[in-house]
């Protein structure tokens, strides 16, 4: 049965808006179109990280470099490369240390040793950093998206189902590990 002779799907004249046909012609056309959707928030997600962080006064941070200043800069207490990892997940620790290298080269973290490992913690122009960033955020992107008519109450129920989705797909992976 093809996703648009559904009786819960959408009217629409395409069927599902999705960027695999091939994936959406399954048992849950809805995920391919949430998976979309995901693909092109995630991309506009890092686009407003890099772009924001440069007008904040920080050009050439990737995506991945801002998330673990902001990490870093949480409850202002000193993380450890693994805590970092843990907290956005990212499986590949190089890719954090590398973060942190370049962050601590343009001064916006230190790190220090306690025993066998490395605390990282902001400094003051990382502060400003992610001040000025906030400042920007609140100017440019939470006026806008207060005009989508979205209530808090939605948004917080979005964030859990992304957070539920995501522990499905790291469970789907440790799953295709193994085959």
């Amino acid at each position: 049965m093809a996703a648009n002779d559904r009786d819960d799907a959408p009217a629409e004249p395409f069927g599902p808006i999705v960027s695999s046909a091939h994936l959406a012609d399954g048992a849950m056309p809805a995920l391919s179109e949430v998976e979309f959707g995901m693909i092109l928030a995630g991309h506009a997600f890092e686009r407003w990280m890099e772009r924001c962080m440069t007008a904040a006064g920080q050009p050439g941070l990737t995506a991945t470099e801002i998330l673990v200043l902001h990490t870093v800069t949480h409850r202002g207490k000193a993380k450890r490369l693994a805590d970092i990892c843990l907290v956005l997940g990212i499986e590949d620790t190089h890719l954090a240390t590398y973060a942190i290298k370049k962050l601590e080269a343009k001064g916006l973290v230190t790190r220090e040793k306690a025993g066998k490992e490395r605390l990282v913690s902001i400094t003051r122009a990382g502060e400003t950093a992610c001040r000025r960033y906030r400042e920007l955020r609140e100017k440019i992107l939470v006026a806008g998206a207060g005009e989508t008519g979205i209530s808090p109450e939605a948004m917080s129920k979005i964030a859990h189902l992304l957070r539920v989705l995501s522990g499905h797909y790291d469970q789907a992976a440790r799953t295709a590990a193994t085959l």
